[in-house]
């Protein structure tokens, strides 16, 4: 009973902070475009220094563990092509579809959910493996989802301008650019004035509970009329079969650090991104499926994350599958 009331004490907040958002995008009546500035501050200025905190501490060797990056990559591509080859099959063979709900699967909410809550529930530990994370599922989908629009006909631009954005996007994200900032100041052991120490750590502790008031209010605002009957099975891609396969191949590939481990778990558990939204706004194509997928996701991950970290917490979960 104890290990449940902690678990509820870590997960409350976070979805309690959704809830809130929920509650007042639906009661209060302002128009969507006041996000606007909240959203650039989230992005642009609270969430990089977030990324720079989680890297700067962390032993430059610890960044450059390809063996993770590459098996959790391979995880998040394969939740990728279950989803969008049930995608296919439900549009009937548009690959533009089939790509948004592809990202149902496998695009989760890593930037606004994953570092508070698995730094709050494994420790500081987690920061590497949740950057890594965070760093090449972004070069994957950011690499994927442009090319597979051009070739489905919603991107009406040339491959030759697609490379070209996506090298451009992946480059100048600011998420990405922290956390370079981040690996060079931990490998040369560079260290900020106090005064800029100081914004750094404010604005990094104002980054989740602006994410995830962001969050529930972007949820409430969103138009969802009937529920798509494909969508519970990209959010059950997204939330069962994604970070169960995260734990099995990780388990295969070697012998990991259990906080890495679990970190990455935790991480391909997590609800489906609000960028799946934004890339539904942007090519006009599946907006009340993207809806319909962050809403149920984030209100069923109530449960299935919650149950990985009882699982995680209590021991019943092993790190590793395969001891040798």
């Amino acid at each position: 009973m104890t290990d449940l009331a902690a678990l509820i004490s870590l997960v409350a907040p976070f979805f309690g902070l959704i809830a809130l958002g929920f509650y007042c995008g639906k009661r209060v009546h302002i128009p969507e475009g006041g996000l606007a500035w909240m959203q650039f501050f989230l992005i642009y200025v609270a969430l990089p220094p977030l990324f720079y905190r989680l890297i700067v501490n962390t032993p430059i060797e610890e960044l450059a563990n390809w063996p993770f990056i590459a098996a959790t990559t391979l995880c998040t591509f394969s939740a990728f092509a279950i989803s969008f080859s049930t995608g296919m099959a439900t549009s009937r063979g548009d690959i533009s579809q089939a790509t948004l709900r592809g990202l149902a699967g496998a695009y989760s909410n890593i930037g606004y959910m994953g570092p508070p809550l698995v730094l709050a529930a494994l420790g500081s530990g987690a920061s590497a493996p949740v950057a890594l994370i965070f760093v090449f599922d972004n070069i994957l989908l950011f690499t994927l989802v442009p090319f597979l629009m051009t070739i489905g006909g919603a991107d009406k631009r040339s491959f030759a301008e697609t490379t070209r954005a996506v090298v451009w996007r992946v480059v100048t994200h600011p998420f990405n650019l922290a956390t370079a900032a981040g690996v060079a100041a931990s490998y040369f052991r560079l260290t900020l004035p106090d005064f800029a120490d100081k914004m750094v750590t404010w604005l990094a502790g104002a980054a989740a509970p602006c994410a995830l008031f962001i969050l529930g209010v972007t949820v409430a605002l969103r138009p969802l009329g009937r529920l798509p009957l494909e969508v519970p099975a990209h959010v059950f891609v997204k939330l069962i079969i994604h970070p169960l396969l995260v734990w099995v191949v990780l388990s295969a590939f070697g012998d990991f650090d259990p906080v890495w481990v679990y970190a990455a778990v935790l991480m391909a558990a997590l609800p489906p991104a609000l960028n799946i939204f934004v890339l539904s706004t942007q090519y006009r194509i599946g907006l009340e499926r993207a809806s319909a997928a962050i809403l149920v996701g984030t209100v069923a991950s109530m449960v299935t994350l919650t149950g990985f970290l009882w699982l995680i917490k209590t021991g019943r979960m092993p790190h590793d599958l395969f001891p040798s």
